[in-house]
């Protein structure tokens, strides 16, 4: 048997645990599984921006962790072609700095604050 905490690897093990991650972790809407009233909600809501051409209405995810809020706004900026900005609760620590990142953000931008 293979001692892996033993092993040399030019990544480190979180940031191959970060690579995994994103692997694994679902592109699509339609890939998504599970939230089947919030997947169709959010899907009107994407092809509602996609037929007006404008950037998605704001849309307010909470919940507990690992509920795939984060996963959710990755598949949001993918379905609208627009990048995605993301930051954490904590970091925003005086109005000043919500204001530097609002503007900075591309048109459409999705923003993600993370708890």
């Amino acid at each position: 048997m293979i001692e892996t905490d033993r092993l040399v690897t030019a990544i480190s093990s979180s940031a191959q645990e970060e690579i995994l991650e994103r692997a694994l972790r679902p592109k699509q809407l339609e890939d998504y599984v599970g939230q089947e009233k919030i997947r169709g909600q959010l899907q009107i809501f994407i092809e509602a921006a996609r037929k007006r051409r404008e950037a998605l209405d704001h849309v307010l995810l909470f919940g507990p962790p690992g509920l795939g809020k984060t996963t959710l706004a990755h598949i949001v900026a993918r379905e609208m072609g627009v990048n995605l900005r993301q930051t954490s609760g904590p970091v925003l620590e005086r109005p000043g700095d919500l204001a530097a990142l609002l503007t900075n953000l591309e048109p459409n931008d999705v923003l993600f604050i993370d708890e």
